[in-house]
Parts: C-alpha cells; sequence; structure tokens
C-alpha cells in the first residue's frame, strides 16, 4: 500500500516537471519571437519644408468711425408738424427732415415785410427831395435807419422759421426717427441720427516701437465677422503725434472706401498694416508641430537605414524647432529645419522617434496662407 502510494507521488511529480517544462519552453519562445518581432510602420502624411516670401504686417483691432456723423436735434422747441423723412433713407444735403409750427412766425413775417416796404417808400421819398434841400440830411438818415431797422427784424422772424424748418446738414443715412407727428420737442431734443458711411474712418492703436516702421499712405487691409471671406482696403491717413501715458501706445487712423456700406460706425475690425519690407522664411503646416512645454518639436521622415540591406523603408526623427510667425494653415519655422525636408503633416501626437512610417497623402488636407472655412 505504502509502495502504491509513493509511485502516484513519484507519477504525479513527474507529470508537474514536463508541464513546467513545456511552459518554460513555450516562454522562452515568446521572448525570443517578441524580440525579433517588428510592429508595422504608421501610415502618415507629409508635407514639404518650403521657403515662402511674406509679407511684412502690423496687426491691430480697430473701430469704425463716421467721416461725418451727426444726432439731428431741435434748437428751439416747438410742435412737430411735418416729418419729412423715412427711417433709415438717405438724404442730400439741404434735404428737409422736419418742421415745426411756425404759423406764428409766418403772421409775424408778413408785418415785418409791410414795415419794410412802408421804411422803402419813406427813404425813397426823402431821398427824392434831399437834393432840393427841402429835407435834411438827418430826415435822411432817420428814414434810412428806419429802412436798415424793419430788414433786420424781418431776417430775425426769417431766421427762426429756418430754425424750425429742420433740414439736413450734409448728405448721409438716416438712422430710426426718434420724435412723432404733433409732438412737442424741446430745445436740444435728438431727432435722428445722420452718418456718412462712404468712406469711413478705422481708429487703432499700435506700440511705441512700431511708431518708426509705419508712414502716412500706407496701406490697410480691415475683416470682420460681418463680412466673412472678404477683405476691405484703405490708407493710413492720420498718426498721432503723442503717444499715450497709460499704454505707450499710439494712435492711427485710416480712411477705407465703404461704398456698400458693409461696415457701421461703433464696429471693430481687425486691421493689417502692410509694410513695404518683404520677408523670405521657412515654412510648415502649422499641424505638423507636436507642441510641448519643454520646446516644440516636428517629425522629421527620412530614409531607413536598412535601405542598404533590402529592407526600403522611412523613419521618424524628432526635431525641436523655434517657430515665428503664424499665418493661416501655415507656421514660420526659424531654426531647426531646412528647405526641402519633409515633415509629418497631422497626426504627430500619436508618433515617436525611430517609428517606421508609410507616406501615403491622398487625404492629406490643402494647406492655405489665407484659408476661408465655410460655414456648416
Amino acid at each position: 500500500m505504502k509502495k502504491r502510494i509513493i509511485f502516484i507521488i513519484l507519477a504525479l511529480f513527474l507529470v508537474l516537471g514536463i508541464i513546467a517544462g513545456i511552459k518554460v519552453l513555450q516562454i522562452r519562445t515568446m521572448i525570443e519571437h517578441s524580440g525579433s518581432f517588428a510592429p508595422p510602420p504608421e501610415t502618415v502624411s507629409s508635407a514639404e519644408v518650403k521657403q515662402q516670401t511674406w509679407e511684412t504686417t502690423v496687426r491691430s483691432v480697430g473701430s469704425l468711425e463716421a467721416v461725418q456723423g451727426v444726432m439731428v436735434a431741435s434748437e428751439v422747441a416747438g410742435k412737430v408738424t411735418e416729418i419729412a423723412f423715412a427711417p433709415g433713407a438717405m438724404v442730400r444735403a439741404g434735404d428737409l427732415l422736419l418742421q415745426l409750427d411756425i404759423k406764428t412766425e409766418k403772421a409775424q413775417l408778413r408785418a415785418a415785410e409791410a414795415t419794410v416796404s412802408l421804411a422803402k417808400i419813406n427813404m425813397d421819398r426823402i431821398a427824392e427831395v434831399l437834393a432840393d434841400g427841402s429835407v435834411s440830411p438827418s430826415e435822411y438818415d432817420t428814414s434810412e435807419a428806419n429802412y436798415k431797422e424793419a430788414m433786420a427784424q424781418a431776417d430775425t422772424i426769417r431766421a427762426a422759421i429756418d430754425k424750425k424748418t429742420i433740414r439736413a446738414p450734409f448728405a448721409g443715412r438716416l438712422g430710426i426717427r426718434l420724435v412723432n407727428l404733433g409732438q412737442i420737442v424741446s430745445e436740444g431734443e435728438p431727432i435722428v441720427t445722420l452718418q456718412n458711411l462712404d468712406p469711413i474712418f478705422v481708429n487703432f492703436h499700435l506700440p511705441q516701437q512700431e511708431l518708426p516702421r509705419v508712414k502716412k499712405g500706407y496701406p490697410v487691409r480691415l475683416t470682420s465677422d460681418v463680412m466673412p471671406g472678404q477683405t476691405v482696403t484703405g490708407v493710413i491717413t492720420s498718426i498721432s503725434p503723442e503717444i499715450e501715458r497709460s499704454t505707450r501706445n499710439f494712435g492711427l487712423q485710416a480712411t477705407v472706401a465703404n461704398s456698400q456700406e458693409l461696415l457701421h460706425p461703433g464696429m471693430f475690425v481687425e486691421v493689417a498694416v502692410v509694410l513695404p519690407e518683404k520677408e523670405n522664411i521657412l515654412v510648415i503646416p502649422a499641424t505638423s508641430v507636436l507642441y510641448a512645454p519643454y520646446g516644440d518639436s516636428v517629425f522629421v521622415i527620412e530614409e531607413n537605414g536598412a535601405e542598404k540591406k533590402g529592407k526600403a523603408g522611412k523613419v521618424l526623427r524628432q526635431q525641436f524647432v523655434r517657430l515665428g510667425e503664424r499665418r493661416g494653415d501655415f507656421a514660420a519655422v526659424v531654426s531647426g529645419l531646412k528647405a526641402g525636408e519633409t515633415v509629418v503633416s497631422t497626426g504627430v501626437f500619436k508618433l515617436r522617434n525611430g517609428q517606421s512610417v508609410v507616406i501615403d497623402n491622398s487625404l492629406n488636407p490643402e494647406f492655405k496662407l489665407a484659408p476661408q472655412p465655410v460655414n456648416q
């Protein structure tokens, strides 16, 4: 009985030893296989490092202001008897906008004109007999003074009528009507805004270090979210001689054509001052850059060193770069790359240094210096 138990125990140990040996062989084979295993190459899109000539610009944010703009108001109090304009309409200089009650002034003017006529007749009669000596020169002087006084009184009434007859001071577009027919308006009460929109001013500021670079007559380009995909051009017409103490900025004013009236006073726009000098720089797609706190880098695509052994392929080399200005879909490279090198253009966050890759540009996006994305 004891011999049988010992035999069974030995058989169990033998079986366990065989199983352990098999497992050791399997693990060793897996380790050897994993050491020689090469992951398949990653498919990437590529872009060439190119040299481009960029114009030099200085950018700012500006505010639009009408070349001529005013809130039309009443100089005197009175009752509105006629509204001669439509809100939002274009008017010419001198067009009637609003009429206040002038019945009293008209009656006073008729009386004043009668007084002027009588004074003129008396002056002419005295002038006829003055040469005969029938009247003294002082009587003629008195009649002449009476005539001029009557004329002045009539002119005063006409001026009062003109103040109650409100006309457009210049050509432009009207705003929203602020008075109603029959309303009693007080002195200085606003009636309607009047703005001359073509041309239009844009006021903006630049840092003081830009003062030597900008001159009157330099072109400017305006863009705004109210006119997507469009650019309006103008020229600098005024530069402030004073630097603001609080910001160390100086003010500029440009005049911009606005025949389509897309721009309105009070709007803000992005302003780019175009400088005469050009700049030759290296550019890559902005999506090629792997941004990191310790430095920005790109992945340069190079030929695999094993190509001589018949294993042709491409590998990645992570290259740190120093970037400059960014425009559109491109970023300027100050140092770290050379013209003609090839870099990965998209999906750089999933790559690593020394990784094997295959280039496929069939789905590569089109990179533009001034992209115009479509609203979906």
